[in-house]
């Protein structure tokens, strides 16, 4: 009498799945930390064109308010500014006078508006900064 004994069949390729899975998780946590370490560049790089962008419309506040307070001359203006971490900031500023007598003085306020720009409007590079202040010429 012959028992016939079931040979069992040797599985093949299942490392291979395992591998392509391994690859594949790998690969997207390459590619998600390249992706953080790239956004995480842009954002010290917009935080930095936001501060030269203030310090451009500071710089414009400065020399309107030179302006109206040495020689009373308020006035729309802009400027390109060229120097050091501002360059290449456009700054437009414009400036409202109004008059007060207080008792016997005549009291002069400025309200300056500035407007500093870099880049093409809707461009990647585009920052800029708007701030306004009131000014007064009494002692």
């Amino acid at each position: 009498m012959s028992i016939a004994v079931a040979t069992p069949r040797l599985q093949r390729g299942f490392s291979l799945v395992s591998a392509i899975f391994l690859l594949v998780v790998l690969a997207s946590l390459g590619t998600y930390a390249v992706r953080v370490g790239v956004m995480q560049q842009q954002t010290v790089n917009l935080a930095l064109r936001s501060a030269q962008a203030f310090n451009a419309a500071k710089t414009g506040i400065d020399w309107a308010a030179y302006r109206a307070l040495s020689a009373g001359f308020c006035a729309p203006a802009s400027v390109n500014l060229t120097e050091a971490g501002t360059n290449g900031f456009s700054v437009r500023t414009s400036c409202a006078q109004s008059t007060h007598t207080e008792g016997s003085d005549t009291i002069n306020v400025y309200v300056i508006d500035v407007l500093a720009e870099s880049g093409l409007y809707g461009g990647p590079d585009y920052v800029s900064r708007r701030l306004q202040v009131k000014i007064t010429d009494a002692v």
